[in-house]
């Protein structure tokens, strides 16, 4: 058969099925389409079969618009070629009209559709035999009219499938290898699959019916739908659920379902793994199946592998071809081909029984009948939680919103979970405007984290330890509408034992607290440095027995009283003898004794700790972190973060590369530019541990907390800081040792280790603190810098040679060369010219924040005066302590550095204990000298002006 020939066959074939399709159109489908059924079921049934009438039409009119095309070709007498022949370049288009058509064809006789109809037109169809004669051959009057429209409505357009399939292959037989012989025999392949698609719709639509037929009302019309499919039956291939569990399993195309007495239960197979390898037999010599679902997990028992084999591969069918949203063509596939579906899922679940997610919604990943992955939880009563799950849980970050009774308003918590807590960092903004970031444990506030009112009308923010959700251990905190700060210790959300509180003001004390209320007696700075040691109340009226130190000296002790209207009244001794009064007294510093430095701050050092020990795991990394690491989600970067500020920073710091970095950096040369990376790096755990200790420094001592009696305790801290850091160093580096199999060095002593702390580490992080630091040793040196700066004041007053000359400088080391004259100008009156290089040397100091460097600076100005001194006497001079000290004064006199007393004690507190007894020592020495001498000048001033006035 060549081309020419199969189309013409072709043509033939279409004349004479279009005729047919005529026929059942006008003697079939029209008079049904008639009737007007009254009851609910017909209404029904009647919306399908006119559904049926769309797919007959479509198929009918493809079938009438290619025969029209055909006949037409042939009538011009052209040449025929492959492309004539459309049901090979047309096949999709044939296939998708034929599997539509069969499928509503199914899905009408599923619901008894056939039988309803012809009951209906009963009368009708008994004078109407005769039409269905044209159709049937082997019709007889006992031939149920149900069973004849079925098979009208079906047989015609089966056999002209096979007359395709046969034309087809007859065509395929004569047409030589090439790429259309290839094209004809993919598409009788695709039609003979259509073939057997057909056969499996027809048997699944009569399987599935004779099973409504045979249940009670009450399951069919719960279960009937007129799509779903009966694909096994228990009844048919016996398998039994678990133990008293059922009396029937069916198995259909979008649930399983468990029949027991008068009751069921359905699972949707998009939620229903099948495991083949469970270790439980329901009872001796079983072979079982376990069903996990989201809610239960049950067992299927077979007598024999065979039938668990083929249970097994339906079950897994089903479920594969119900998540694909779509049938298998054929329905049943290929046996080992694609059969098992995916453990990973997505999809949408209510949980129905009691338990924590009881009502809720989830819609999400799911793994073995569990959420996991990401996925979205809403409740009814308006709680949702968006974020990680794991094996059924919350787990890894995630947003909860939880609605507040009272008010329109939610609780957002922003947080890491673990098992179904929250655990880690998280920020929960509170619908009461309160704001708390840091960490949790177990759903409760725990470690250390910041708590802020950001309300008008009671601003607050407190900045410490929590235990069980409640204010535990120390912690800071400040009321912004009393303008003062409480520094210390509390237990179950209560101010209690030893605090410091101080007020913007000046003021500041120090007392036992119980329960919020101050108990025994204390100590008073008040900002005119009077001290009062005793008894006082709230509004700092001093009661009962106590001491109050003047700052003229004076001290009055004895019994105090304030009644109404008399004002404050003593009863005491006031000593008169002392001058003034001890700067042991007004400069006295709190909380050394009852806030050991060790145990300030816990919280943060011990999720540290926690992280390390953990091998720092990169599943704790963002519990730890916080949600701000590189791998982040786009969820996450609109998130605010507690100590970090996400950076444009071009280093990654994935947890492996950190410790890879760290073995590679362990040596003294390339270590400390390793460290000031890390520390500036918010992505690095060094960086974060970083700016967590800064805002707790910035929470204690800045703003408010700028006092002087707090200049020790925030000293020790530091050092205490960068301890801590170099510690938890020395830990990073241990742990990527052991994971490389190295051992790691022997543990450093203590000395050395606070050495090392000292010198490598502090001056790192001292830029972070410096701001607050630098303004306590302001506030502690006061008094002491007006003295010097008055008596700079007055040394700025004297020209150059004056100046030398006052301060005792041998003549032949004056730099005259360097008083350039103008005309006019006599040299005893130019100022600010002699030693010009190494005043302007020392006025660096204060550019930097790191006393190594004011040590350079110190040292390079000894060096600049050395070098001047060298030219004036025209030799190598090395100046002796009693030439250095008058021009070091000159110095330092011109320089006009502000605060140098604060500048002096800073570096004497912080420099580097391996430079005592050297060189910066004794020059850091010589400028205390200078510092303290051009304050006694000042104060011999004040004194012989008093005597004058006195006299």
């Amino acid at each position: 058969m060549c081309t020419a020939e199969a189309s013409a066959s072709l043509l033939q074939v279409e004349e004479t099925f279009s005729a047919c399709l005529a026929r059942i159109d006008a003697l079939i489908l029209k008079p049904l389409l008639q009737a007007e059924p009254t009851d609910q079921k017909g209404k029904e049934n009647l919306k399908l079969f006119l559904r049926l009438n769309d797919r007959f039409q479509a198929l009918w009119n493809l079938t009438e618009e290619n025969y029209r095309i055909l006949k037409q070709k042939c009538s011009a007498s052209e040449s025929f070629c492959i492309q004539d022949i459309y049901t090979v370049w047309k096949g999709d288009l044939f296939l998708n009209l034929y599997i539509q058509y069969f499928v509503t064809f199914a899905n009408y006789v599923v619901v008894h559709g056939f039988e309803h109809a012809t009951k209906s037109k009963s009368e009708a169809w008994k004078h109407h035999k005769t039409v269905l004669k044209q159709f049937l051959t082997d019709f007889t009057s006992e031939t149920s009219m149900s069973l004849a429209l079925y098979t009208v409505l079906h047989k015609p357009i089966r056999d002209h499938i096979m007359q395709y399939i046969l034309l087809l292959t007859k065509l395929n037989e004569v047409l030589k290898e090439g790429s259309e012989k290839d094209v004809v025999t993919s598409a009788i392949k695709e039609y003979m699959k259509l073939e057997s698609f057909v056969s499996q719709v027809l048997d699944e639509a009569c399987f599935t019916k004779s099973l409504w037929k045979s249940l009670s009302y009450k399951f069919t019309d719960m279960l009937c739908v007129p799509e779903r499919r009966l694909l096994e039956d228990s009844k048919n291939l016996p398998i039994s659920a678990s133990t008293n569990r059922s009396d029937r399993v069916l198995l259909f195309d979008d649930v399983l379902v468990l029949i027991q007495g008068n009751s069921f239960q359905s699972f949707d197979l998009k939620l229903v793994w099948v495991d083949e390898n469970c270790r439980k037999k329901s009872a001796p010599g079983l072979y079982g199946l376990r069903i996990v679902t989201p809610e239960e997990t049950f067992f299927l028992s077979a007598k024999d592998p065979q039938m668990k084999a083929v249970w097994q591969w339906k079950l897994n069918q089903a479920v594969r071809q119900a998540l694909n949203g779509k049938r298998d063509f054929p329905l049943w596939g290929k046996t080992g081909e694609g059969t098992e579906p995916p453990s990973c899922r997505f999809f949408t679940y209510v949980f129905k029984l009691e338990g924590k997610f009881k009502s809720a919604s989830y819609e999400g990943e799911w793994h073995w009948g569990k959420p996991h992955g990401k996925g979205t939880l809403k409740w009814r009563d308006g709680r949702n939680h968006v974020g990680d799950f794991k094996e059924g849980l919350e787990h890894g970050f995630g947003i909860c919103l939880v609605p507040r009774r009272s008010e329109d308003r939610y609780d957002c918590y922003k947080c890491h979970w673990y098992k179904g807590k929250m655990r880690g960092y998280g920020i929960c903004e509170y619908g009461n405007d309160m704001v708390y970031k840091g960490y949790f444990k177990d759903d409760a506030r725990q470690g250390f984290g910041i708590l802020e009112n950001c309300s008008a009308e009671h601003s607050f923010k407190y900045t410490g330890q929590w235990e069980n959700d409640k204010k535990n251990g120390y912690g800071v905190w400040e009321d912004k509408d009393r303008g003062e700060r409480y520094i210390g210790t509390w237990l179950d959300d209560h101010k209690h034992g030893q605090g410091i509180v101080v007020t913007q003001s000046g003021v500041c004390y120090q007392r036992t607290f119980h329960a919020d209320k101050m108990v025994g007696s204390g100590i008073l700075l008040l900002e005119d440095d009077y001290v009062y040691e005793g008894n006082f109340t709230e509004d700092l009226t001093f009661v009962g027995k106590g001491k109050l130190s003047f700052a003229n000296g004076f001290i009055l002790e004895g019994t105090f009283t304030n009644k109404s209207g008399q004002g404050l009244q003593t009863h005491g001794i006031l000593n008169t003898s002392n001058e003034q009064l001890d700067d042991q007294i007004t400069k006295a510093q709190l909380g050394l004794e009852d806030f050991p430095v060790e145990k300030r701050w816990k919280g943060i050092y011990d999720q540290f700790l926690e992280f390390i020990h953990s091998g720092c795991k990169e599943e704790t990394e963002e519990s730890f972190m916080g949600f701000h690491i590189q791998t982040s989600k786009e969820l996450r970067k609109s998130q605010e973060y507690l100590f970090c500020q996400r950076g444009t920073e071009d280093i990654s710091w994935k947890i492996e590369d950190i410790l890879e970095e760290v073995v590679q950096h362990q040596g003294l040369e390339s270590l400390p530019s390793y460290l000031e990376k890390a520390l500036k790096s918010s992505l690095h755990p060094l960086g974060k541990l970083l700016k967590a200790l800064t805002i707790a420094f910035q929470a204690t001592y800045s703003g408010i907390g700028a006092n002087k009696h707090l200049l020790t305790m925030a000293q020790e801290e530091i050092k205490y800081y960068a301890k801590k850091i170099w510690e938890f160093y020395q830990g990073l580096l241990r742990l990527a040792l052991e994971q490389k199999g190295q051992l790691p060095a022997k543990h450093v002593e203590g000395d050395v280790s606070d050495q090392k702390a000292c010198s490598m580490v502090l001056p790192l992080i001292l830029p972070c603190f410096y701001p607050e630091l630098f303004m306590l040793y302001m506030l502690y040196h006061e008094r002491e810098d007006d003295l010097y700066c008055q008596g700079i004041m007055d040394l700025s007053l004297f020209p150059d040679i004056k100046l030398l000359e006052f301060l005792d400088v041998q003549k032949h080391l004056w730099p005259l060369k360097d008083l350039t004259l103008t005309t006019n100008q006599r040299r005893s009156l130019i100022k600010d010219k002699c030693f010009l290089s190494a005043t302007e040397c020392l006025q660096k100091l204060i550019t930097t924040v790191d006393p190594r460097e004011k040590l350079v600076i110190l040292q390079k100005t000894y060096e600049e005066i050395e070098s001047t001194v060298s030219r004036v006497v025209e030799k190598d001079y090395k100046l002796p302590m009693d030439d250095l000290l008058p021009l070091l004064m000159y110095v330092v006199s011109r320089a006009k550095i502000q605060h140098l007393g604060a500048e002096i004690h800073l570096i004497r507190d912080l420099m580097d204990p391996t430079n005592q007894g050297g060189l910066y020592d004794f020059l850091l020495t010589a400028l205390e000298s200078c510092y303290e001498h051009i304050q006694r000048m000042r104060l011999h001033q004040r004194e012989n002006c008093h005597v004058t006035h006195s006299s």
